[in-house]
Parts: structure tokens; C-alpha cells; sequence
């Protein structure tokens, strides 16, 4: 969990603007060592998504699950602002709490921050504070929650009084964890106390570890001295911390609901103590989403409950939380909801049924975020293994696919590293002696760990091999494993059926981030059970090598001598797995989740294993082994040759003319990519400045942001794209009914003419914003004629009214092409539009009908499907045609293999991440125009993407 120290404190900090603020932390961050350089665009990113702004004066700035790579170490740094900075959505900050994090660290910080939020004056103490200790003292606070669940409770129970009652109430907290036997000898010493309605109370601070209430109810009927007996009340009290649990029962005492929980079931019993009447309706709904209802869910959740009209309350089902208002920022956010976690909502009077129906779809819909559904029952059977076939062998010379891990190319002979085999009996006889081998075990594992950590190399190594070390202190894993002993079972055998429960359960989360950490927890679990079967990993070669196996773990990875392993590949794990982390780290080229047949390779096997495409091919042909060599010898000659000459404008060999453009998500990142040679922008996605705001932003802000990268192109071209946004990724304050296919529902240029208001802002944004300057607009997802018209409408209407000294005079309206329908009705667009802009990542899905997102089938969503590349010579065709030029500014732009099979099919400009330019301008001068249209057709003929891609390799 992340802390925050004094030293973590930087005080009397200035910036002109937000911008400026932001780019102050990330220097901290830098200069404390706890991030790469580029965690600085994942902090402007996670802006242009949603303000991190929090409240009281405070942000808590972030990067992108995407910038998690350039963290190094997990770390927080504050800095303290006291003139204030003003927010891009127009609050005022003193503090920002600037997190570096690996996972969800930042959660943890936002549940701490939240006291801060409710209490008056904070703002202006953060302001005026002299010291970082009075900071940290303003920012700082354990989160201590009383316990009360089910497993408190203790009804029914079968007592002759009220003391046997208080006794069994204060056995069961003892048995939650929560107290210890001082605790209940001291309530064996103390009366219950009367509250009336037939409840009685005892409490004691002795021996309690964490504030708790029981309720012990009787069996049947019970009076004592003449008076009622529903129930006794056990408080283990620690300070003020269980105050919260005493006024639940208050609260349950004024409402007159006593007399309900002497036979009713814990579920009655949480909900009454949660503040829920019995005549209050009440409705579930799980969290879906994937990180839980952090900041944005949660603020799209209280304003859904707003709109109702009607106290809305909503707790945690699992446990007995207290209800808490659905329209409160800080107590919504407070409930630490987490995925698959299922919420109750309730609400009481007329109208009650529809506004939880309301918030139940927000949830269900995702709260403003792309969601999963989550399934309990998912579970895996598996197969014994002696009932398995063995996998087939890959054949020789085929390109295999797989999942790209990191970046690279290596040609090296396989040592493929097979788990080994511990023999060991399920059984022992004396339960003492494995006990110690066990302990004994681990502690050699904890001893090996601690040594692997001295000698990491680099920051994410040590960080992982260090909670490697918490993993193995894990008292839960222990307690499992000394209970299976305890009942006959060797200290193998406890230990591993420990690990593979806890794996199991891991890899049964539908997060697939937190899924894939079970190859961790196997990591460790292999180390102890080596250790107890004095089982040795066999020597890898001396020679260079691609090592092999089923899961490679963190600890595997910081052995590795990188003077001679080339590559890495597994048969399992995932792109977010902390083995392909640190592959990306020491820069190691990776493909994982490539199946049970790499495992079947021989060692020595000669194998080309491309860390960007995600392929590895075993034995390659002399033709295939060669083209390799060429690519592996010319990498870095290239790299360092086209940075030198990004700045030259991009030609074929022969000097056939192609724009290289850069596609951007945010104007801030203009500059940068002009500096890395970009001739224009070939897509800006303007729907950042939209997701960065609370309301649709007004018109002089659009000009404000557009504006910017303007001035940082001076006069290079700039393609906008209206705002794509839609049931997969919507706005809060533009809500769009829930919907099967979100893709292919109410999104892009179809959701813009709902509203036309807002389409005509962003228009007239835009022109008023390019005065002087080339302007190029198009419009997403259009599938014909008509949906170009109308907005074309509103465009040229705009032209008629606004001055042509007050816009700009240079402007082309275009459509992406992403739609089939939109490349198969080229011919009538051409004839109406200025452009076109291919977009690949979404014409290849939809041409193919593959979720390029999809866990098994993203590999196959390839843009070099001939099915694709015949719409793009379609399109191409069309718009040469009527004299109309044509981008592509999808994934495939930046392909190498794919870059002369665009040019040859006509293609006029490629839009690519501002990072591939240079390469990409590169690639163009290494073909010339004839090649390239040898190139399309052969890749035209093909009957499949591996079939294209096989041709152009060899080629």
C-alpha cells in the first residue's frame, strides 16, 4: 500500500497553468527515480480522459494503465502549490498528490484522502501550510473499519440468559480475528446493559485487535428478571473508531426495528443495521468494472442518483457496511466497491421501483466505462494429464501467432526450460517434522529472494522479486498449508495445493491484470517445493539462446544473462504479465501465450521470434533466415539513420511523394511530434478535449485547445476528426442507452447528428481556430452518402456565416473509411467528399467480424487480410478517380511489411504514433514506386493475412 512521508513532500511550488503543474510532478517523480520520462504522457492522457481533480483543493494525478511500463518503482510525491493552480476543469488546486504505481496502488491513496474531502477549512490550511509534517498530518490518516458481517453474527443460539448470549457474541468475534481471550474475559465480567425494545449491550477495549460488532440472539422466546431478551450486542471498542457501529444501533432503536431481528436471517439483520427499513425498496447491482468504482465511475454514479429525484442509499451486500448516500462523492468512493463486488441500492416512496432500476442499468451499463460481464460459476475443469494428448510439434518454417510482449527481433537456437518434475507422497506420518522442513523451506526461499534482489538489474526487477518476499510471508498461504498437515499431508504436497488454490482463484478474476499475477504466486510456490524436493533447474547453454518455457516467472527473468538470451517465449501469460514487464524493462524481446506446442520444440532448435508482431517461426528456410538477419542487422543502423533525417520530407527511392503524419490524442503533444519530423497531423482525436470536461466544452475553449496544436504545426496541415464517442465509450454528460453491440451502435458521426448543436460548436470551433492555416476535418464511422450530407449541411452553412477573415480559407471535409459499407460506396462519396482517411484498426474488425481486443482471436485481426487490402485499392481507386487524396491512419501505417503494400495500392499519406515517424519515412526511401506496386498485388493474390505476410517476407 502506498504511504506518504515527509520526504515525499515538496512545498512552495509554482506554475502558471495546469500544464505546467503537471509537468512539475512528473519531474519529481523523474528526479526521485520512481519513473521513466515518458510517465509524463501517461499523467497528460489520464487527464484528457477525465480530471484527476478530487476535491478540497486536491488532484491526485496518474498515468494510463498504458504508462505503467515507465514506472520503476512504486512511489507518491506531493506537491504543494500555494497561489493555486486552476484545473483544465476549472477548479482550484493547492495540492497534488502525484502517484506512480504498477496496479491500483492509487486506490488506496484516493480511499485515504476521502476524510479530507468532507471537512471545512482543508483547502485553505493546505494552502497557508509552512512544514510538510503539518501536510502530512492534513493528508494522512489510516483507514480503520469496524467489522460487521456474517461471520460476527451469531443467531439462534441456544441461551438460558442474557450473559451466555454476550459470551457467545464476544466467542464469535474471537473467532473473526477481531479480539482475544482478554477481550472475553472481560465481557464474562460485565453485565449487559438495557438499550430497551429487548436489546442489551456489552463492550470492552481489552484485547481487541480491530473494532468489531456481534449480535447474539436466542434460539427461542428468552426473559430474565421478566424482561425480553431479542437479542445482546458485543462491541469490541478502539477509540473512537467503532463510534459508527453504536449509532447504527441507535438508529435501528429510534426506527422501531428491534423486534424484527430476534428470528430474522443475517441478511435482515445486516440490511437493518445498515439503516435499510422493511419498507424500503431495495435493488443489487455488481460492479463490472475492471479497477472498481475509483473517481470516474463514481462520479458518474451519484449523478445518474441525483437525477432520480429521491434518496438513493447504497452499502456493500457482502459484509454489514453501512449505507451510505448514492449521491455523495467521497462516501461512494469509500466503499472500496471492487470488481464482481455486488452493491445493494434502496430507496423508500413512490417512484422508488424506477429510480433503482435507473442506477441498477448505470451499473450494469458500466458507469461511463467499457466493461466485461463478470461470471461466478466460470471455473475450469481441467483434464488429468495422463488423459491429455500430447500437443502436436509446430511445424518447421511456418510463421506461428502469438501475443507481442516486447518489442524486437532475435534469431537464436531454443533451450526450452520445461517445469520440472517433483516427486514427492501426498502423505507423511508425523505432522511436527513437516511442519519444520516447510518453515525451513521457506525460509531458504525468503534467503534466495532477498539475494536475487541484490543483484536485480533495474528498478521493476527488485520491486517484483520484493513482493515475491511478501508473497511467501503470506500467513494465509501458510495457516492452508499447515492445516493440510495437521491433517496427514506432507509439506509438499500442503505447500502446493496451498499455491494452486490460491492461483486458481487469482486466475478466475476477470481482471485479467490481476489474473495473470497468478504466475507469480506459482513462482514463489515452485521455489519452496525445489527447495523441499532438493529438485535443481537444469544449466542453460553457453551460447546465445531463446529461452522457452509454459510461464516464465519474475524470478526466472532476473537470472537471465542478457549477454546471451536473445528472446523470450512461453506457452502461457499475457502482454500485461510481470514477466513480459520486465522482458519490456531490460529490454528483451518477448511473445508469450503462444500454447502448449512451443513446448514440444527440441533444444537447439534454430528459431526467429518477432517480439512486434507477436510470431515465431521454428527452423526457418535459408530465404526466411536470411530476410530475418537482414531485418535483426539493419535495426539500429536504421533507428539511428532515420532520427537523423526526420526532417526530410518523405519520398519513395524514386521520389514518389507520400505525407508522413502523426496521429495524436491530445493538442499538448503537437510540438513533439513536429519535432520528431511529423509533417502534419493525420488524425487528432478530438474527443479528449470532450472526456476532459464535466459539460460539453464551450466554444472558446474548443478554439483555446485546437488552437494550440495549430500554432505548434505553423502551417503544416492538420486532419481533425469530429468527436467519436458512443455506447463503447461514452460521456457522462451525454448518456446513450445501454446496447448489445455498443460497436456497432450509436457512436461517431451517428450519436454527433442526435445532438446537431453540438457538432456545429465543434465546426465552428475548428474553422474560427485554423484562421491563416490549413484545415482538414473528417468525420468517423460515416457508412454512406447520407450521413455525409448532413453534417456536410451544417459545414457549409458555417462557411456562409462566418467572415472569411475570422476562419480559415483552406479547408477539406473528409470521411474515415472504417465502415465496409463507406469502401464499397467509395465511388459516390468520392464524388461529394474532399478525402479520405482509411482507418485500419476498425475496418479490419468489422471486415473480419474479430474483436481486435478479443483474448483469442486478436492475433487474426490482421490489416494485411487481402479481404481489407481490397477495400483500401477500392477506396484508393474511387477517390483517384475524382482527384481526391487518401490516408490511412491505422495500426497497419506503421507496419513494415505493410508500408510499400499501401504505397503500391495508391495510398497518399500514412498517419502513424509520432514515435514511428522517423522509421516510417525511413521504410519509404528503402523502395521505390514500381516495387511497391509489386508488392500490392502480390499481396492482392493471397488467399489469407499469414499468406501475405508469408509472401512479402520471402520476397
Amino acid at each position: 500500500m502506498l504511504t506518504l512521508r515527509q520526504e515525499d513532500i515538496l512545498l512552495d511550488c509554482r506554475a502558471d497553468d495546469w500544464r505546467a503543474a503537471l509537468n512539475s510532478a512528473a519531474d519529481a517523480l523523474h528526479q526521485a527515480g520512481l519513473v521513466a520520462p515518458g510517465y509524463r504522457d501517461g499523467l497528460l492522457d489520464r487527464e484528457a480522459q477525465s480530471s484527476t481533480f478530487l476535491g478540497n483543493a486536491i488532484a491526485i494525478p496518474h498515468g494510463t494503465p498504458e504508462s505503467r511500463e515507465h514506472v520503476r518503482r512504486t512511489g507518491v510525491r506531493v506537491l504543494q502549490f500555494p497561489a493555486g493552480v486552476e484545473w483544465h476543469d476549472g477548479n482550484r488546486v493547492h495540492v497534488l498528490v502525484t502517484i506512480a504505481a504498477q496496479s491500483d496502488e492509487h486506490l488506496d491513496i484516493l480511499r485515504q484522502l476521502t476524510h479530507v474531502l468532507d471537512r471545512e477549512g482543508v483547502a485553505e490550511r493546505l494552502a497557508a501550510a509552512d512544514s510538510c509534517g503539518e501536510i502530512a498530518g492534513l493528508l494522512s490518516k489510516a483507514v480503520v473499519e469496524a467489522r460487521l458481517d456474517a461471520d460476527t453474527l451469531c443467531l439462534g443460539f441456544p441461551a438460558r440468559d442474557r450473559q451466555e448470549l454476550a459470551l457467545a457474541g464476544a466467542a464469535r468475534l474471537r473467532q473473526a480475528g477481531c479480539v482475544g481471550s482478554d477481550f472475553v474475559a472481560a465481557v464474562t465480567e460485565r453485565a449487559p446493559r438495557d438499550l430497551g425494545q429487548g436489546l442489551w449491550l456489552v463492550s470492552s477495549d481489552r484485547g481487541v485487535a480491530a473494532p468489531a460488532l456481534s449480535l447474539a440472539t436466542p434460539e427461542s422466546l428468552l426473559k430474565q428478571d421478566d424482561e425480553a431478551v431479542a437479542g445482546v450486542f458485543c462491541l469490541a471498542t478502539r477509540e473512537d473508531t467503532h463510534r459508527g457501529l453504536l449509532e447504527r444501533i441507535l438508529a435501528l432503536l429510534e426506527n422501531g426495528a428491534a423486534n424484527e431481528l430476534r428470528e430474522a436471517d443475517a441478511a435482515t439483520v445486516l440490511a437493518r443495521l445498515a439503516g435499510e427499513s422493511a419498507v424500503a425498496t431495495t435493488r443489487q447491482a455488481r460492479v463490472l468494472n475492471a479497477h472498481g468504482l475509483h473517481a470516474r465511475p463514481a462520479k458518474q454514479l451519484i449523478q445518474v442518483a441525483r437525477e432520480q429525484g429521491l434518496p438513493i442509499r447504497v452499502r456493500l451486500a457482502e459484509g454489514g457496511g453501512e449505507a451510505v448516500s448514492a449521491t455523495s462523492l467521497t462516501k461512494v468512493i469509500n466503499l472500496g466497491a471492487r470488481r464482481g463486488q455486488p452493491l445493494v441500492f434502496s430507496a423508500e416512496g413512490e417512484g422508488a421501483d424506477r429510480a433503482l432500476e435507473a442506477v441498477c442499468n448505470a451499473v450494469a451499463e458500466g458507469l461511463g466505462e467499457q466493461v466485461l460481464p463478470f461470471d461466478e460459476s466460470r471455473e475450469r475443469i481441467e483434464p488429468r494429464e495422463e488423459d491429455t494428448p500430447p500437443p502436436e510439434p509446430l511445424p518447421a518454417d511456418e510463421p506461428h501467432a502469438a501475443v507481442a510482449a516486447s518489442p524486437g527481433l532475435a534469431i537464436a537456437p531454443v533451450f526450452v526450460l520445461r517445469t520440472p518434475r517433483f516427486d514427492y507422497p501426498e502423505r507423511a506420518s508425523d505432522p511436527g517434522v513437516e511442519l519444520r522442513r516447510l518453515e525451513q523451506a521457506i525460509r531458504e526461499g525468503a534467503e534466495q529472494l532477498e539475494a536475487l534482489v541484490q543483484q536485480a538489474r533495474g528498478g521493476e526487477v527488485a520491486q517484483i522479486l520484493s513482493m515475491h518476499e511478501e508473497m511467501l510471508n503470506d500467513p494465509e498461504l501458510l495457516q492452508a498449508a499447515r492445516e493440510s498437515i495437521e491433517e496427514g499431508g506432507s509439506a509438499e504436497a500442503a505447500w502446493w495445493n496451498a499455491i494452486e488454490t490460491s492461483a486458481h482463484a487469482q486466475e478466475m478474476l476477470a481482471d485479467r491484470l490481476l489474473a495473470e499475477r497468478a504466475a507469480d504466486l506459482r513462482d514463489v510456490g515452485r521455489r519452496v517445493l525445489g527447495i523441499l524436493c532438493r529438485v535443481e533447474l537444469p544449466e542453460p547453454p553457453d551460447n546465445p539462446y531463446i529461452l522457452v518455457m509454459d510461464d516464465i516467472g519474475p524470478s526466472d527473468v532476473a537470472r537471465l544473462d542478457t549477454s546471451r538470451v536473445r528472446g523470450l517465449l512461453t506457452a502461457r501469460g499475457g502482454a500485461t504479465a510481470h514477466s513480459a514487464i520486465l522482458a519490456r524493462a531490460l529490454g528483451i524481446p518477448a511473445v508469450v501465450g503462444a500454447g502448449k506446442r512451443v513446448l514440444t520444440l527440441e533444444n537447439g532448435v534454430e528459431l526467429i521470434l518477432d517480439g512486434e508482431r507477436g510470431r515465431v517461426t521454428p527452423a526457418p528456410s535459408a530465404e526466411r533466415r536470411q530476410a530475418a538477419e537482414q531485418r535483426l542487422a539493419e535495426r539500429e543502423r536504421r533507428e539511428a539513420e532515420a532520427w537523423e533525417a526526420r526532417h526530410r520530407e518523405a519520398y519513395t527511392r524514386d521520389g514518389h511523394r507520400v505525407e508522413v503524419a502523426a496521429n495524436l490524442g491530445n493538442t499538448t503533444h503537437a510540438a513533439d511530434a513536429v519535432e520528431r519530423g511529423a509533417e502534419g497531423i493525420g488524425l487528432l482525436r478530438t474527443e479528449f478535449l470532450f472526456m476532459a470536461h464535466a459539460q460539453v466544452p464551450d466554444l472558446d475553449t474548443q478554439i483555446g485547445e485546437y488552437r494550440e496544436a495549430l500554432d505548434a504545426l505553423d502551417g503544416r496541415p492538420l486532419v481533425a476528426r469530429t468527436l467519436d464517442v458512443g455506447g463503447d465509450k461514452p460521456l457522462p454528460y451525454w448518456p446513450v442507452p445501454h446496447e448489445d453491440n455498443p460497436f456497432l451502435g450509436l457512436r461517431g458521426i451517428r450519436l454527433a447528428l442526435t445532438r446537431p448543436e453540438v457538432l456545429e460548436t465543434q465546426l465552428r470551433a475548428l474553422l474560427m481556430a485554423a484562421v491563416g492555416r490549413p484545415l482538414r476535418i473528417m468525420l468517423p464511422m460515416v457508412k454512406d452518402l447520407a450521413e455525409f450530407r448532413q453534417a456536410k449541411a451544417i459545414h457549409d452553412r458555417l462557411l456562409a456565416e462566418i467572415p472569411e477573415t475570422e476562419r480559415t480559407t483552406d479547408v477539406q471535409l473528409g470521411v474515415m473509411i472504417e465502415v465496409p459499407s463507406a469502401a464499397l460506396l467509395a465511388p459516390s462519396l468520392a464524388a461529394e467528399v474532399d478525402f479520405f482517411s482509411v482507418g485500419t484498426n476498425d475496418l479490419t474488425q468489422y471486415t473480419l467480424a474479430i474483436d481486435r481486443d478479443h483474448p483469442e482471436l486478436s492475433a487474426q485481426a490482421d490489416g494485411l487480410h487481402p479481404a481489407v487490402l481490397r477495400l483500401i485499392e477500392m477506396t484508393v481507386a474511387a477517390a483517384h478517380a475524382q482527384g481526391k487524396w487518401v490516408g490511412v491512419c491505422g495500426e497497419l501505417a506503421s507496419d513494415a511489411i505493410a508500408v510499400p503494400v499501401l504505397v503500391g495500392l495508391g495510398v497518399d499519406e500514412l498517419s502513424v504514433s509520432a514515435r514511428q515517424v522517423p522509421l516510417v519515412k525511413a521504410r519509404l526511401r528503402e523502395f521505390d514506386l514500381a516495387d511497391a506496386r509489386a508488392q500490392a498485388e502480390l499481396a492482392l493474390a493471397q488467399a489469407t493475412s499469414e499468406a501475405v505476410r508469408d509472401a512479402l517476407e520471402v520476397r
